[in-house]
């Protein structure tokens, strides 16, 4: 039960901030959504100013 509540914890978190840092903007195409779902999953890095956009 704890498992599961701060995984979605830790997936609510990534949404906040992938959305802060414009991850959710212009989904034209594959790289787009594999860009916000990168920066969902691994949003410590986006924290730290790893660009996750895929060119």
């Amino acid at each position: 039960m704890v498992r599961k509540v701060l995984g979605a914890v830790y997936l609510v978190v990534g949404l906040v901030v992938a959305n802060s840092h414009d991850y959710f903007k212009h989904f034209n195409g594959v790289k787009p959504v594999i860009s916000a779902v990168l920066a969902v999953v691994l949003w410590p890095l986006v924290l730290f100013g790893v660009n996750l956009h895929i060119k």
